[in-house]
């Protein structure tokens, strides 16, 4: 039996196409009202959600409905030939972005004309393998190792950092990055490419991490170990960042908006009691939040400070 609920939507289903929502006795201007009166939300031209399912998302998991928007709006997951691809693709996968817009990437064999896709979606032509294409929630995309080299050769260094760090942790296969990598010379945005290989670590576990390490070799300043791993006579706790020596720990705060991440308040709890705990054993901590990392200067005095013992 069919249940309906605000605006006479029926309940379990949140997305539909226009044509769906006429099927369902829903005119266009009713379709309208539904739209004002924000029981409908438009994802783009010809599709929908319902509008209590939108404002209960979290901003990297609106990014992600965008591309099945595009896929339920225009059957691309059967066959048509789109492929997702760039950052459309690195959000399938669930890899790591900053700084990156909403825009849909596809990929086809063909250039497509200029009005057979939306202002929203970036369209490119290249021929893909089969070891190319994969299929991550039901929809088809770039495999992990040529997302990462798409979104690589368009992003600056370090999004392309952020980007890299996360598809090693992932288990991207570093040869195959290298083989494609050497096969670009000469490109436009290979040099990015090129540097996030070589600086690239897949023990970072955010974004954060990334750009602090990148802040800490830029500046030129004693390198830590990463992911170190200390007792104290509350456990096993592992660190961001420990110059292990000097007893001083860099932990990046990173409960924040603009990352495709956010640590639970269990996790920073755990992490408050981790740091009382070491304390106690004579470790100082400096903790890093976004902003900081954009106050070089300041944080450069910071970390020499506590590395000098002056902290």
């Amino acid at each position: 039996m069919t249940t309906y609920n605000a605006g006479g939507l029926p309940t379990g289903m949140d997305l539909w196409r226009t044509d769906e929502l006429h099927e369902l006795g829903f005119n266009d201007r009713k379709i309208a009202l539904l739209v004002r009166s924000g029981n409908l939300v438009r994802l783009r031209r010809g599709c929908y959600i319902r509008g209590s399912t939108w404002a209960a998302q979290k901003p990297w998991v609106r990014s992600r409905q965008l591309i099945a928007a595009h896929a339920h709006g225009t059957l691309s997951t059967s066959a048509g030939g789109l492929v997702y691809s760039h950052t459309s693709a690195a959000r399938l996968h669930g890899l790591f972005l900053w700084d990156a817009d909403d825009r849909v990437h596809v990929t086809a064999d063909s250039t497509p004309s200029r009005t057979s896709h939306g202002k929203d979606v970036v369209a490119h032509a290249r021929r893909l393998t089969s070891t190319d294409v994969v299929f991550r929630q039901g929809m088809p995309c770039t495999s992990l190792e040529r997302t990462i080299v798409d979104c690589c050769l368009m992003m600056n260094f370090k999004r392309s950092l952020v980007l890299m760090d996360h598809g090693l942790r992932m288990g991207a296969d570093i040869a195959t990055l290298r083989q494609v990598c050497a096969s670009l010379a000469g490109r436009n945005g290979v040099l990015s490419l090129r540097r996030a290989l070589e600086q690239a670590d897949a023990r970072s576990e955010s974004p954060g991490e990334t750009l602090t390490r990148e802040l800490l070799q830029r500046l030129r300043i004693e390198l830590p170990e990463l992911q170190v791993e200390v007792l104290s006579p509350a456990g096993r706790h592992r660190l961001d960042f420990a110059w292990r020596k000097k007893k001083v720990a860099l932990e990046f705060d990173g409960r924040v908006k603009y990352f495709d991440y956010a640590p639970t308040d269990e996790v920073i709890f755990q992490e408050r009691q981790r740091e009382k705990a070491l304390m106690e054993l004579g470790w100082k901590f400096i903790r890093v939040n976004w902003q900081q990392l954009f106050q070089e200067h300041e944080f450069k005095m910071r970390v020499l400070r506590s590395l000098d013992g002056r902290g």
